[in-house]
């Protein structure tokens, strides 16, 4: 708590470990941290695993009953991710990675897998919006030959914490507070900024959900991440450590964030509705997908240890490979049997691949088996039709159970057995070949509650990033962090953040704390002193992805006694370049075109705002636009456009409206007399040198 005058109070016993992690230690036996039987703790902090950078230990009871316990906190539906959106595809090999991969799936070129894809957002339930500021999750479950591969990432590749059993203290804290059940979806609130401010971890991932990538303008434009470290094993038994990354074929692209409020209210399922009507039209999503591949020799070459999941591995040290391609085909045929009851599993990994001693990956390898026993409620989770692997039989000597949906057959459920001798069903056997086989690593070292000092640096990752985005993007990202932090009401929380944002870049820190009107606290204490790694330019959006139309969606807002030849040249035009076009009006009926032709509407003025478009079309009359001067809908609907930075067409008769609004000429307003091809080009980006003129940013 903050004493009389505001400043932050030190809580007691504070200690820092090897990796920089805070230590907050008992001053009384009464204040001790105990399991739920009473046990008291020595270490809340880390997992206990076989040496400092060994995998985690299957006898930590004490990570299991924490992990456990939060698990089953929610019935039934998900924990985290629990609204997502999912569509049927498939995945097809370009590139053979046999010399370090026995996985059939990563070695037969031309072969295609089915694959069943779900999007989500992290915080909020599911009943929330699509469109907040938040982490995406973006899940692969591969039907391959040899089993299903469930590759459970994000669209982002790094995360909050280094080991899984801080997972539960991180989503409490960026859930809805406790005691009053709110704030929904959001992460702009006290609890959340007071555990990233105490834990310095974290700071590399805060400038990624700061960023723009977490407000994404389609789940169809996200990068995709398997974010943990893991290992490809050849037929010899060879090791190689593998990232995991998708590449939209659309580019990465994001909203600004007062678009993504206005999205919020306007269409709480956005992203829902773009996924499923682009499939639905046969405009489907598309995404390179690639590896980064180390020897061991590699990995330990790196200035940063690849275990640590807070950590990027820059495409200029290790280049991403591209290998194959996934295409998204077919919609779910029903929401609740298909993409509520997927089941994703680290654990589900074809023979040829293996995880690594990631401390926070070993955690879910336990986690997420745990969580789909209580939120499908049966250990036979495995036999839901979305779950059952579709490349290859799946059997075993594995019984009963809640909802035992299939009949085996024989008397035999145990093995060894000699049945087989007698003519009698004796079973499936195991496979020493052609079997999964976990990768031949040696440990030595005591068991140990301990971060590895190689997870110490937490701050020049995160450095990295941000000198790595375009001065959009920083700025961007710098009132991001102004508005988070604006909604907490503990001073101390704030100068705590402020001074983990010193050691990631001064100018940064200075430009939030102008922004929030406090002095600047001195940087914090910094468990390894922050590095300068050179920009990683791949890591930025603007400028990045491609100029298109290409799947986005442009508005023609239409009045009695419009030109039709107009509307006609504009919709030709940007379909023309793959995007969908929208028929706006201020009644849902249509408008009656100049010449007496009837044009029906897509959509009413008041319900189709132009934060649901990528770029706008105002094709009016002037008896229209005397109209619409006295509607506050069409007014925003061009305002929010401009400030939005997208391009708006428009005929003569439309300026008294362009005037309302505000709208001050640029290359991105163009008249759409004569050509209206013109608006094609500004159509098929953000104006981003409008800017300036339009907001004040950090």
């Amino acid at each position: 708590m903050p004493n009389s005058k505001g400043a932050p109070t030190r809580a007691a016993n504070s200690t820092v470990g090897n990796g920089g992690e805070t230590h907050q230690t008992a001053s009384t036996p009464e204040t001790r941290l105990t399991t739920n039987h009473g046990t008291p703790l020595s270490d809340n902090q880390n997992s206990l695993k076989a040496g400092g950078r060994g995998p985690t230990l299957l006898e930590d009871f004490i990570l299991r009953e924490k992990i456990q316990h939060f698990d089953h906190e929610r019935i039934p539906e998900r924990i985290v991710h629990a609204r997502g959106s999912a569509a049927h595809g498939v995945f097809e090999l370009t590139k053979s990675l046999s010399k370090y991969t026995r996985a059939k799936v990563l070695t037969e070129v031309g072969e295609q897998t089915e694959v069943f894809v779900r999007f989500s957002t992290v915080a909020g339930g599911a009943g929330s919006v699509d469109t907040p500021r938040d982490v995406r999750g973006f899940a692969t479950k591969f039907y391959t030959k040899e089993g299903n591969w469930d590759l459970v990432g994000n669209n982002i590749p790094v995360f909050f914490i280094q080991d899984a059993i801080k997972f539960p203290d991180l989503v409490h804290a960026v859930k809805m507070e406790a005691d009053r059940a709110y704030p929904q979806a959001a992460s702009a609130h006290d609890t959340f900024w007071d555990f990233v401010g105490l834990m310095p971890e974290t700071t590399h991932m805060i400038m990624w959900a700061m960023s723009d990538r977490t407000i994404p303008r389609s789940l169809r434009m996200m990068e995709g991440f398997g974010v943990n470290t893991f290992r490809l094993l050849n037929d010899k038994d060879e090791a190689t450590f593998v990232k995991f990354h998708w590449r939209p074929k659309l580019g990465t692209q994001s909203t600004c964030w007062d678009e993504a409020v206005k999205i919020a209210g306007a269409d709480p399922d956005y992203h829902r509705r773009d996924l499923f009507e682009a499939i639905e039209s046969g405009n489907f999503p598309e995404w390179e997908f690639g590896v980064q591949l180390l020897s061991q020799a590699e990995a330990d070459a790196l200035p940063f240890d690849i275990l640590d999941a807070t950590k990027v591995i820059p495409e200029e040290l290790v280049p991403i490979q591209i290998v194959g391609r996934m295409v998204l085909n077919r919609n779910p045929d029903n929401f609740f049997a298909e993409t509520e009851q997927a089941a994703f599993l680290p654990t589900n990994m074809p023979p040829g691949i293996d995880v690594s001693e990631d401390p926070l990956l070993q955690g879910r390898l336990f986690s997420y088996q745990d969580t789909q026993l209580s939120r499908l409620g049966t250990v036979n989770f495995h036999q839901i039709p979305i779950n059952q692997p579709k490349g290859c039989p799946f059997q075993n000597l594995q019984r009963d159970g809640h909802m035992q949906m299939l009949v085996p057959k024989g008397r035999a459920n145990y093995e060894p057995n000699s049945l087989a001798e007698v003519g009698e069903v004796g079973g499936p056997r195991e496979d020493p070949k052609g079997g999964f086989r976990s990768a031949p690593v040696a440990f030595d070292g005591p068991k140990v509650r301990l971060r590895a000092e190689t997870f110490a640096d937490h701050y020049s990752h995160a450095r990295m990033f941000f000198h790595s985005l375009t001065p959009v993007e920083q700025a961007h990202l710098a009132s991001a962090l102004v508005f988070e932090l604006s909604k907490c009401s503990f001073e101390h929380v704030r100068n705590r953040v402020m001074g983990n944002l010193q050691n990631v870049d001064a100018d940064l820190a200075a430009r939030v704390a102008n922004g929030l009107n406090m002095p600047l606290p001195p940087a914090n204490p910094a468990a390894a002193p922050p590095q300068d790694m050179a920009p990683s330019p791949p890591l930025r959006l603007v400028g990045k992805y491609p100029d298109t139309l290409m799947g986005r969606a442009v508005a023609i807002l239409v009045t009695d006694g419009a030109d039709g030849a107009i509307v006609e040249a504009v919709r030709s035009a940007v379909v023309a370049e793959g995007a969908s076009v929208k028929i706006v009006a201020p009644k849902v009926g249509g408008v009656t075109l100049k010449g007496g032709k009837a044009l029906p509407a897509d959509g009413q003025l008041a319900g189709m705002p132009s934060v649901l478009f990528d770029a706008v079309a105002l094709v009016v009359s002037a008896e229209g636009c005397a109209q619409l001067l006295g509607e506050s809908a069409a007014t925003d609907f061009v305002a929010d456009a401009f400030v939005h930075l997208k391009a708006i067409g428009h005929t003569p008769e439309a300026q008294p409206l362009l005037d309302k609004a505000a709208v001050q000429p640029d290359a991105g307003v163009v008249d759409l007399i004569g050509d209206a091809k013109s608006f094609v080009a500004p159509a098929s980006t953000r104006q981003w040198d409008r800017e300036p003129k339009v907001r004040m940013l950090a």
